[in-house]
């Protein structure tokens, strides 16, 4: 079962791919993990990841290319995997069919979790980090019990200004990658804004089909 995780930032892919990894036994794989992890290792390429930061630049499609051609190797993906935040773009998507192909596998499904820009803003600009703890409430859907709300403070990109940014590159960059793989009929829409119960319920019934 190799999956594609596919939503905005805010959208709830990290919570939905923790209910998978426990009911599926499979990794979820995100370029930052990959690339934390390539740099911790100071692998050839996490080096030169390292020394492209350093300088303050974008890494390549290249070099995530490369880290994710040798993550999808590794022995935990045997039963398959969960992608998030992977591909972001069309010539990453196009890069992906090359390297499932090169290792002889494919792409079976990618759930989109359809969410409103807007709910997206209240969701991120609602965020708290508990200043004692590290909790992390939300205002509206998760305030803290036994914690002080002056103890809580606002992440510094999760500002509104911030999030339509990431959300305007997101919908430039990002969203058509979901017209690549509906071309391939592999795209299944869940509706994000219901409860996560009935989220991880869908994606569920999706998988299973």
């Amino acid at each position: 079962m190799n999956i594609i995780l596919f939503g905005a930032p805010g959208a709830g892919k990290g919570t939905q791919a923790k209910e998978l990894i426990k009911k599926y036994e499979i990794p979820q794989i995100s370029t930052g993990d990959i690339l934390r992890g390539a740099i911790a290792n100071k692998t050839p390429l996490g080096l030169e990841a390292k020394k492209l930061m350093d300088q303050g630049q974008l890494v390549s499609d290249e070099i995530v290319n490369g880290l994710v051609e040798a993550r999808l190797q590794e022995a935990d993906c045997e039963k398959g995997f969960i992608l998030d935040g992977f591909p972001r773009t069309v010539a990453q998507a196009e890069e992906l069919d090359k390297i499932m192909k090169k290792i002889g596998k494919e792409i079976d499904k990618v759930i989109a979790l359809e969410v409103s820009d807007d709910e997206i803003i209240e969701r991120i600009t609602g965020r708290r980090v508990s200043k004692v703890t590290g909790k992390i409430y939300h205002i509206k859907y998760n305030p803290p019990v036994d914690e002080k709300l002056e103890d809580l403070e606002q992440r510094a990109d999760d500002n509104e200004e911030t999030v339509k940014k990431r959300l305007a590159v997101y919908n430039e960059q990002t969203a058509p990658v979901l017209d690549f793989y509906k071309k391939q009929n592999k795209v299944y829409e869940v509706d994000g804004a219901q409860g996560l119960e009935n989220i991880t319920k869908d994606i569920i019934e999706i998988l299973e089909k």
